[in-house]
Order: C-alpha cells, then structure tokens, then sequence
C-alpha cells in the first residue's frame, strides 16, 4: 500500500544541508513550471532567484531578461500615474462638493438671519412675501404641536383622576363595611350577678365605644 505524501510544515528548515537539498529541488521545479507556462501559454515569464549565500539563478522566456524587467518598469510607472490621477480626479470632485455645500450652508444662515428679521434691506416684495407666508405656516404649525400636547397632557389627568376616585371609592367601600362594634350597650344587663346599686350605675354610666350620644 503506498503511502501518502506528509505535509510539510512552512517554516525554516534549521538543517543546513536539508535546507540547500530543499533549495536545489524547489528552485529547479519553480523554473520548469515557469519555462513551461511560457511555452503553453504564449506568456512573457521572468524569474528571478537569489540563493542564501547571494547566487543567482533566473530564467528568462525572451532573449534578455532585461527587456521583461524593464517592460515590469514601464508597467508599473504607467499603473501608479493613472492611480495619481484617479486620485487627482477624486480629489477635485471633494473639492467641488465641499464648496457646493458651503455655498448651501451660507444660503441657509441668510435665509435663517431674515426670518429672524435680520439683513432685510436687500429682500424684494416678493421673498418678503414668501417669507411672511412660511412664519405663518410654521406658527400654525407651532400651535398644532402645542394643542397636540395639551390635548395629551389633559387626558393624562384624566386618567390620573379616574384612577384616584377608584381607590377613594376602594377605600370608602371598607371602611362602611368595618363599623365599630359597642361594647356594653345602655339598657343591658351584665353577663355576672350585679347588686341593684351596681345595675343602676351602670344603667346611668353605659360604658360603649363610638361617637357620643346625644341624649
């Protein structure tokens, strides 16, 4: 049974004879796969590969690798001047939205100064006009908010009545349900024996608890 291939871990090998064994295959197999994504795929390959001790190796689908470097050179200034002028362009927008938005912003503070019946001398009869008509319809707008709250703030205590008269009402309730009880009623006799003297005194004295009795 074959066995698989184990996974290398991506980490410096520190054998330093491994190391240069990894070196030479890996560096062989990356320049044939770059001659032959040259050959089948028509493409311009150039690699470039410095060892640890500063040897180089390179490959080269043209004649002179030079001519690739320098054709990555002029690439390269052509991508980053039209990136500069995607930025330029960016950055003239901004400035164009940021000064629309200030002239905005300055129309809003005139207008807010003549509503407030300030730098009224250069306003025709017609922006007067037009002025007078959006105070009064933010005025009528100021009073619908006012009576809108009123209106909510009376229902609240309407509420708040409704339920206080229910808890006085509650509390009503028990306390005609609770009456005081007497104790010893005028007229009763004593559950114990009394002498004539002592059933007279209490028949004038009449011990009870409560409102007094108006005779």
């Amino acid at each position: 049974m074959a066995k698989g291939r184990c996974k290398i871990e991506m980490k410096r090998i520190e054998s330093s004879t491994s190391r240069q064994v990894t070196f030479s295959k890996r560096r062989n197999g990356m320049l044939k796969k770059a001659y032959e994504l040259s050959v089948l795929c028509d493409a311009e390959v150039a690699v470039i590969v410095f060892s640890q001790n500063g040897k180089l190796y390179e490959f080269s689908s043209t004649s002179d690798i030079q001519k690739t470097i320098e054709r990555y050179y002029k690439y390269m200034k052509q991508v980053r001047s039209e990136a500069t002028e995607i930025e330029q362009q960016q950055a003239e927008q901004l400035k164009q939205e940021a000064a629309i938005l200030i002239e905005k912003i300055e129309a809003i503070k005139a207008t807010q100064r003549k509503l407030l019946g300030q730098d009224l001398g250069s306003c025709s009869i017609e922006e007067l006009h037009a002025m007078d008509d959006q105070l009064e319809q933010s005025l009528q707008n100021i009073r619908a908010r006012k009576e809108q709250l009123f209106r909510e703030e009376i229902a609240q205590l309407k509420a708040k009545e409704k339920l206080l008269t229910e808890e006085n009402r509650k509390l009503a309730q028990k306390r005609d349900g609770n009456p005081p009880l007497l104790l010893l009623h005028q007229g009763e006799p004593s559950s114990t024996s009394l002498s004539p003297q002592s059933s007279e005194v209490g028949t004038d004295l009449g011990l009870f608890i409560g409102l007094p009795v108006v005779r």
